[in-house]
């Protein structure tokens, strides 16, 4: 009889814990849907400010206004935390154009990568090769190269239906394509936008020349989906048509800027970090809404939500909104490296970084054992269609504090228009939808609050019978 009573308590005890959470979802979910921050906050982020790009004026209001917002919400915590950063700058508007004949030409959209040199004074001219991939340089060699212009036009992969895989399969033509083909001779590099919708936005992004000697780097490009297939095929048929292309970009010392990080100290265990975040920094094109202004706003409204809700934290849960993301990843390796030197100890850390739209999940950069643990969660938030789990990459800015026992994780949106807008000069406000932007709020507070509630090595249903 007393073991059927020890059963039947158990039974209510998990059944209460199991409803408060739902509850707590509920309150959470409510309270962002209808009385969100974050599409406020993006509003003005992106059309007041504007694109931020590390070392820019932009960049400073955005630490600006972000840490006064933090001040308002009665944080435990709110201060900046500085780090040296690049500053490169585009200039004047780039141009270019596809030449058949002498004065019968063709105007496309282009625009630098981030990291390029200008071109000289006048611009380039040149043939075109079009290739592939470093292994068609290889191929070709400097006796066909040299002197020309290298036409990178290998598309993102259409039919993965992961398009971040999409992605990176054909982002080192971007990165490093400049510095390969300079080995061959070639004086510029053309690439294909990282895009798989045709149309005519060129998309940025960084490119690296490696340890090239300065004398021996060569302007590097992007050219819009819709010019990169009229470039091919004018190719196809005429080789020796040429390209024009000039753009005035330079690269200036590094200068100084900041994270901007928010607090909640928690109560019980206060020497216990969780972080949420999103990167400050944009590119210059557009105003930078889905990448990464839909994050920042997300991680800002995580800490309100938890105040808002009632939430009190057992741990320290920290927002922490990270500068220069996209052209060196300085604020995330500043973050991790002033963590270290003061022996904090972080147990969990969540990103956003894949723009505002329908959230459907996480992925876990965590151990087989811990992501098991966590998959228990998934009924909480289905009801909200929300419970795609899976082992994966947690964030960039997030990953300088990786360790053995830290569970890293990362928002997953719905992504299959991310790559329309990413990195170019249609990454603007009026591409992200409040509701959804609002779902993201909640998703994220929704598992913070799970991981802050249960930590991240005693996620069992026997613990969750002691709470």
């Amino acid at each position: 009889m007393k073991q059927l009573i020890f059963l039947f308590s158990i039974l209510i005890s998990f059944h209460c814990s199991a409803q408060s959470d739902a509850d707590n979802f509920k309150t959470i979910y409510s309270t962002a849907l209808t009385n969100g921050k974050s599409y406020e906050w993006l509003d003005y982020l992106s059309n007041q400010i504007g694109g931020r790009l590390s070392g820019s004026l932009n960049a400073e209001k955005a630490v600006a206004y972000t840490k006064a917002e933090l001040d308002s919400l009665g944080l435990d915590k709110v201060w900046l935390q500085p780090v040296m950063v690049p500053r490169w700058v585009r200039g004047a508007p780039e141009f270019a154009y596809i030449e058949t004949s002498p004065g019968k030409t063709t105007s496309v959209n282009i625009c630098a990568l981030g990291g390029s040199i200008a071109t000289p004074n006048g611009g380039v001219k040149a043939h075109v090769v079009e290739v592939k991939s470093k292994e068609d340089l290889e191929a070709l060699g400097s006796e066909i190269i040299e002197g020309k212009i290298v036409f990178f036009n290998r598309p993102m992969q259409a039919d993965l239906i992961n398009t971040f895989e999409s992605y990176s399969g054909c982002v080192d033509q971007r990165y490093s394509g400049a510095k390969e083909a300079a080995k061959y001779g070639a004086i510029g590099v053309i690439v294909r936008s990282m895009n798989l919708r045709l149309d005519d936005f060129p998309h940025t992004g960084s490119m690296s020349y490696g340890d090239l000697p300065t004398k021996n780097r060569i302007p590097s490009a992007a050219i819009s989906t819709n010019d990169a297939e009229v470039l091919s095929s004018m190719l196809a048929l005429n080789k020796d048509i040429k390209l024009y292309f000039s753009q005035y970009c330079q690269q200036f010392k590094d200068v100084q800027s900041y994270n901007v990080i928010g607090e909640i100290t928690g109560s019980q265990f206060p020497d216990e970090y969780i972080v949420v975040g999103g990167h400050l920094d944009s590119w210059d094109l557009g105003d930078g809404s889905h990448d990464d202004g839909a994050g920042v706003v997300q991680s800002m409204d995580v800490l309100r939500l938890l105040k808002e809700s009632g939430i009190k934290p057992k741990r320290s849960i920290r927002v922490v909104l990270f500068m220069n993301e996209e052209n060196g990843l300085r604020g995330g390796k500043k973050y991790a490296e002033v963590a270290k030197s003061k022996g904090e100890n972080h147990v969990f850390a969540l990103e956003s970084d894949s723009g505002g739209f329908t959230p459907r999940g996480f992925t876990f950069d965590c151990s087989d054992a811990v992501f098991n643990k966590v998959l228990k969660w998934q009924p909480l938030f289905k009801p909200y269609l929300i419970h795609y789990f899976e082992k994966g990459h947690g964030g960039a800015d997030i990953g300088p504090l990786k360790n053995e026992s830290l569970v890293l994780a990362g928002l997953r949106p719905d992504t299959q228009r991310y790559f329309d807008h990413h990195h170019a000069s249609s990454d603007t406000f009026d591409a992200v939808n409040k509701r959804e932007l609002e779902l993201g709020a909640a998703t994220m507070t929704a598992l913070v609050y799970l991981f802050d509630k249960y930590g991240t090595t005693t996620i069992t249903t026997e613990d969750q019978l002691k709470d």
